[in-house]
């Protein structure tokens, strides 16, 4: 059911509310015109979310991705959360995670044609993208987990919200796992629903459609993540989930912040399934390699391991796997699609954004007739959804 994988530590409510103060302070520093966001003339869309941890930020801006790229010349930019270099880097399929971090280079790795880059204050980026010799004929940029990064201010303002840890049900840090106060998702131009189960019925909708109680301004959509072929990391042949035999047993190796429902959606095509769990954008050590081949070792004959795209990133550069492991583990592609037939509102609206916005001469047209929306919406509205 939504937000069944919330767990709230009360006896840190006090300590939230502390936390929730100074953010919110800083939110209306921002209302205030105290802290200054800042507008571009490139199209920018910023995918995010307001909970510590994974609510599926990569699959959808890879969905955006596929949408645009044949279309216009695409440049994600991120943080480049726990890399070790400083300021902007521009990746490349030579970059290391040292370099720009997993998801970004995961991002290159599967999008070679786009550019891709890395810095902790998004604005030097933009500038850089649009500036810089090599990237200065970016046509949109996509900006990766920044929906608190107030100092730019996107034309299209995307908040994910994982179905199992609904934010109106959660709690601020540290005891529950809001960065900022539920109320932050007023700033969201389209809130998706992530993760959602298959088979949710019309009664399912509408109690989140009500919980989440948006305004008018708002799109409300759903979707869910669906697998694609099993990829071996290392040697061998792609597979399908539907070859692995009902007497296979699967070790789950996983360094993500949420993976209960792959977990829960694999245990269909396996007679047993032992998840091997490491923290989210974990950075693996020669112990935790002999834990992996121990692990895998302890299972019964036949075997494989699955994993995700952000760990085979890192799992990739490891020397310290024996070859059973290296030769029985595989990558598990994720790609999202809407519920509801949803996909063809979701892309006209992006599309949509992206031509009226444009710096190309040909998409350019008709750019007078859109305004963009203040991000910043107040005001006693009547809520309803757009559907």
């Amino acid at each position: 059911m939504e937000g069944d994988h919330i767990k709230v530590n009360k006896w840190l409510l006090p300590l939230s509310w502390l936390y929730g103060l100074g953010v919110r302070i800083r939110n209306k520093c921002f209302e205030l015109g105290i802290l200054k966001s800042r507008s571009f003339s490139v199209p920018v869309i910023a995918v995010g979310n307001i909970t510590v941890g994974g609510s599926g930020k990569t699959p959808h801006v890879e969905y955006l991705i596929d949408l645009l790229k044949d279309k216009v010349n695409v440049a994600v930019l991120s943080r480049g959360y726990k890399r070790k270099s400083k300021g902007y880097q521009l990746a490349s399929l030579s970059s290391t995670v040292a370099d720009v971090g997993d998801e970004p280079l995961q991002i290159k790795k599967k999008h070679p044609d786009i550019y891709v880059a890395v810095d902790a204050n998004r604005c030097e980026g933009i500038d850089h993208l649009t500036q810089d010799e090599e990237t200065k004929d970016t046509e949109v940029i996509l900006l990766d987990d920044a929906y608190q990064h107030r100092y730019v201010k996107p034309g299209i303002n995307i908040l994910l919200v994982d179905y199992h840890r609904l934010i109106i049900y959660d709690k601020l840090l540290p005891a529950g796992r809001l960065r900022e106060p539920k109320e932050g998702k007023n700033r969201a131009d389209m809130v998706i629903i992530t993760k959602c189960p298959t088979g949710l019925n019309p009664i399912d909708y509408r109690v989140v459609m009500k919980a989440m109680d948006l305004y008018p301004y708002q799109s409300l959509l759903f979707s869910h993540m669906t697998y694609g072929k099993l990829q071996p990391l290392f040697c061998g042949e792609e597979r399908t989930l539907e070859s692995i035999g009902n007497n296979e047993h699967v070790l789950v190796l996983s360094g993500i912040a949420s993976p209960q429902q792959m977990e829960e959606d694999l245990k269909s095509y396996c007679s047993e399934l032992s998840p091997l769990r490491f923290d989210d954008h974990h950075e693996f050590t020669s112990d935790d390699e002999a834990r992996i081949n121990s692990a895998f070792d302890a299972l019964p004959s036949p075997k494989l391991i699955i994993t995700t795209e952000k760990d085979a990133v890192r799992l990739s550069s490891l020397t310290g796997l024996n070859e059973d492991v290296r030769h029985h583990l595989y990558v598990l592609p994720l790609k999202v699609e809407f519920l509801l037939d949803q996909e063809e509102i979701f892309n006209n609206k992006i599309i949509s954004y992206v031509q009226k916005n444009s710096r190309h001469s040909i998409l350019a047209q008709g750019k007078d007739e859109h305004k963009p929306k203040d991000s910043d919406h107040s005001g006693d509205r009547p809520r309803t959804i757009s559907f």
